[in-house]
């Protein structure tokens, strides 16, 4: 019967009459006799004081809570946690980040399975909340729609338009001596001027839009703006939402297809979007056992192209974004010229090409999404690169804006903090690939993200003259000659732990190809000498993720695969 299946797993506690410690717990929060033959649909917020991207989702939360309950449901807030990436980049904070994505899709897996709810709705905003919160969804495979808190509005000084990675690239411009103080404070002061995720197409955005590609959230979800009515109205339409995807049965693992992941990728390649996208999508496709490599991605990013003008690269916001229709905009301009597969079904019961059919085209006059006879670059801005300082793989993220290719000298630096140093001390040069490692999954430990030294860089002025090369990943705000997720990680010997100061490295983006110049012999008498740290931690959770996580080239997964 459909109120059997809508109930499916709260009834082992709301009807059992072998059960009566939690009924009467149930009686305590407020749930009567009729309450309990309704389902349970748990609220995951995300929601917290300290970050602007987090600080108004427990309203969100409630918002949602009101709109469940007016439908023969009953939703249940949770908390769980999030890091600040904006807060705590260049800081050791920073190697809680990504271990926080694990974090957060095993507490709410936990809460949902512990506590026998019948669907999940989540309430995220920063970059690891989304991730975490579809891993969690996927692995327990009950009715769930993903709600992300929205983008920030924009700053302004002076005329110009501000975000997070503003502040960034001031630092860099100060301490190289091109900007004074009083313009430094002031661009801090207005960077951020209220609740929602940082406002460019870096990794909260990425995912966002990811997201609404994949059809597991409500059409207009990712553009729609943290401070605006329509962030409300989509809250206030939860709860119907969400009945009506318990009363059909659908479940996230009939969304999240191979398809429906290859058409968030293409989508994540429009847009411009972070490098942190391989590494979500890995986990994701290995929470839905969905097979998927690098070489997928690959693929897709040699034949779609990119045409957003978006930041970190571009002009544009995501604000910017949605005051031309938004991503639904944009994926109906993709539907259109074929390079979307309208057939996935949403969270909406229908299929892609359902839910935008109704969607007004892009205006013709815009500027922030071009032509596909006009691209910004006719392939991918994501190149996956392979040589014998990456034997499985790394990730870079060149727009084609910086070239396409690179060789200089090695500058070589065993951490951020050194690396830091060196820019603040003009050690960094044209001509340089600074080499940054031991800061891999398991090295850094936590493959903390080189925001502060690339963004200083930029600031600096070298952002043309100088690559970047690292074992750790790189902030959706990145941009330049830069490449992440060099696998394997120089902590398990990995290539890029025998690299010393001045040898020759070539990146090449159109052979999708990293080398280091230095012959076999000379490698295999490095290897040899070589060593392996201590691992920085040993003890606490930093360590055990060090111990369980997986190669950035699957995905950093700690659960041992699907």
């Amino acid at each position: 019967m459909k109120s059997q299946r809508m109930n499916m797993y709260s009834r082992k506690v709301t009807q059992d009459a072998t059960q009566p410690a939690a009924q009467a717990m149930l009686h305590a929060i407020g749930l009567d006799d009729e309450d309990l033959k309704n389902p349970l649909v748990g609220i995951a917020s995300t929601g917290y004081e300290g970050n602007p991207c987090n600080m108004h989702l427990n309203d969100l939360a409630q918002r949602i809570k009101h709109s469940i309950n007016r439908q023969p449901l009953n939703g249940l807030v949770f908390n769980t946690i999030g890091i600040s990436d904006g807060i705590s980049m260049g800081t050791s904070g920073m190697h809680y980040s990504l271990p926080s994505r694990d974090l957060i899709a095993d507490s709410m897996e936990m809460m949902v399975a512990g506590m026998h709810y019948d669907a999940l709705v989540t309430v995220v905003g920063c970059d690891k909340n989304m991730p975490g919160a579809l891993m969690a969804m996927l692995r327990l495979n009950r009715p769930a729609i993903l709600v992300y808190g929205g983008t920030i509005a924009s700053g302004c000084h002076q005329g110009r338009k501000l975000d997070v990675v503003s502040a960034f690239e001031a630092w860099g411009e100060k301490v190289s001596g091109q900007m004074d103080e009083e313009t430094y404070r002031s661009i801090i002061h207005k960077a951020c001027p209220g609740a929602g995720a940082c406002g460019g197409m870096y990794t909260a955005n990425t995912m966002a839009s990811a997201i609404e590609a994949m059809g597991l959230c409500l059409p207009y979800n990712a553009s729609n703006p943290a401070c605006s009515e329509a962030k409300i109205q989509e809250c206030q339409g939860l709860g119907q939402a969400i009945y009506a995807l318990m009363e059909t049965g659908i479940k996230p693992r009939d969304i999240v297809t191979k398809s429906a992941l290859e058409n968030a990728f293409k989508l994540v390649t429009v847009l411009g979007g972070s490098t942190n996208a391989v590494l979500h999508f890995l986990a994701i496709a290995d929470a839905a056992g969905i097979p998927m490599t690098l070489a997928d991605f690959e693929k897709i990013s040699d034949n779609t192209p990119l045409l957003a003008d978006l930041k970190p690269s571009g002009r544009y916001l995501m604000e910017d974004l949605h005051a031309i229709g938004g991503v639904a905009a944009v994926m109906h301009y993709m539907l259109a010229q074929g390079l979307l597969d309208g057939s996935c079904l949403t969270v909406t019961g229908k299929t892609l090409a359902e839910n935008l059919e109704a969607v007004k085209p892009l205006d013709k006059n815009q500027s922030v999404i071009k032509s596909l006879d006009r691209p910004i670059k006719e392939s991918g801005h994501i190149r996956i690169l392979y040589g014998n300082l990456a034997p499985d793989g790394a990730v870079a993220k060149i727009t084609g804006k910086e070239g396409l290719l690179f060789t200089g000298q090695a500058r070589v630096f065993d951490g951020e903090e050194q690396v830091n140093q060196g820019i603040a001390q003009g050690r960094v040069q044209k001509g340089d690939v600074v080499v940054i490692r031991y800061v891999g999954p398991k090295g850094g430990p936590g493959m903390p993200e080189m925001l502060k030294p690339t963004a200083a860089i930029i600031g600096a002025g070298l952002g043309a003259d100088v690559a970047l090369i690292t074992d750790g990943r790189f902030s959706g705000g990145t941009h330049g000659f830069v490449v992440g997720h060099i696998s394997p990680e120089a902590q398990v010997g990995g290539p890029l732990a025998w690299v010393e100061n001045g040898d020759r490295i070539t990146i090449d983006a159109v052979e999708n190809s990293i080398v280091l110049h230095v012959d076999e012999v000379t490698l295999k008498q490095r290897r040899q000498r070589w060593q392996a740290p201590q691992l920085k931690t040993e003890s606490g959770v930093l360590y055990k993720y060090a111990c369980t996580v997986s190669s950035a080239s699957s995905g950093c997964v700690t659960d041992g695969g699907a």
